[in-house]
C-alpha cells in the first residue's frame, strides 16, 4: 500500500468536504499526508449563467437527471493517475470489505457524487464508470456514501491505525463478524468478563473469540456464513 493514496471527490456540495474525513485518526493522518483529498465543485463545469447542470428525463417522469456532458467535463478535468473512476449508486454491487482493501492497495480513487433522480446513463458508459452501492437503501445524494468509502480505504493504509493489527481481526477480514469485545470493570451490572479472557491462557482465548466470532456470524447472517463454510469444508477454522 502507498502513502500517496489520493481521492478526488466531484460533488455539487465542496463544503461537506472534509467533513468526518478531517477529524480524529483520519485527519491527523491527512494533516501527516499519509493520503490527499481533493475536492472539485461538479457545478463549475454546468452551463448558462445558472451553471445548470440537470435536465429532465426523457421519456418523462418525476425530478431531473445530471447531464452527461456536465459530469464528462468534470470527470475529464481530472488526472486519473491510474485511479478507478466510481458512482455511487445503489444500482451498484454492494461494497464490501475485499473491494475496500483492493481500493487501499491501488493509488486512490475519483469518487463522483450523484444528485437528482440519478446520472445520464451515456455518460457512465462512455467514460465506464464504475457503480458501487452502500446497501440496499436511498440517500440525498452521494456525498455520505463517498465519505464512508473513503474513510474505509484510508483506515487501512499504513500508519493511519496506531496498532496495524488491529485491521486483521475485524468483522470481514477473515470473511465473518467480528467477536465480542470487553474491558474494565471487571463486573458490570451483575454481567461478568467471561472467565477465559481473564485466565491468560492465549489458545484457549483464541479459540473462545474464533467460536463467538462464528456463533455470530451464523445468527446475523446466515449469507456470510453459508459463504464461510464454503471456503472450510473441512470444519471452522480457529477450533
Amino acid at each position: 500500500m502507498s502513502s500517496s493514496w489520493s481521492a478526488t471527490i466531484l460533488t455539487l456540495f465542496p463544503e461537506m468536504f472534509p467533513g468526518p474525513l478531517g477529524i480524529s485518526l483520519l485527519g491527523k493522518a491527512l494533516e501527516k499526508n499519509l493520503w490527499s483529498l481533493e475536492v472539485r465543485d461538479i457545478r463549475d463545469h454546468g452551463l448558462g449563467k445558472h451553471r445548470s447542470v440537470d435536465d429532465t428525463p426523457a421519456g418523462g417522469g418525476p425530478g431531473m437527471v445530471m447531464r452527461a456532458d456536465v459530469a464528462a467535463a468534470a470527470i475529464d478535468a481530472v488526472e486519473h493517475a491510474g485511479r478507478p473512476l466510481i458512482y455511487l449508486s445503489p444500482r451498484g454491487p454492494r461494497l464490501d470489505q475485499d473491494r475496500v482493501r483492493k481500493l487501499a492497495d491501488g493509488p486512490g480513487a475519483i469518487l463522483l457524487c450523484g444528485r437528482f433522480e440519478g446520472l445520464d446513463q451515456r455518460v457512465i458508459d462512455a467514460r465506464g464508470i464504475e457503480e458501487v452501492s452502500l446497501g440496499d437503501f436511498v440517500l440525498a445524494g452521494g456525498e455520505i456514501a463517498a465519505m464512508a468509502l473513503v474513510e474505509a480505504a484510508v483506515r487501512l493504509l499504513p500508519g493511519v491505525l496506531g496498532d496495524h493489527a488491529s485491521t486483521q481481526e475485524e468483522s470481514f477480514s477473515s470473511g465473518l463478524l467480528e467477536y465480542p469485545h470487553f474491558t474494565r470493570p471487571q463486573l458490570f451490572e451483575d454481567r461478568p468478563i467471561p472467565e477465559v479472557l481473564s485466565g491468560g491462557n492465549h489458545s484457549e482465548i483464541a479459540k473462545f473469540r474464533a467460536r463467538e466470532a462464528q456463533d455470530l456470524t451464523r445468527t446475523r447472517r446466515p449469507d456470510l456464513w453459508t459463504l464461510y463454510v464454503k471456503a472450510y469444508p473441512k470444519g471452522p477454522k480457529g477450533l
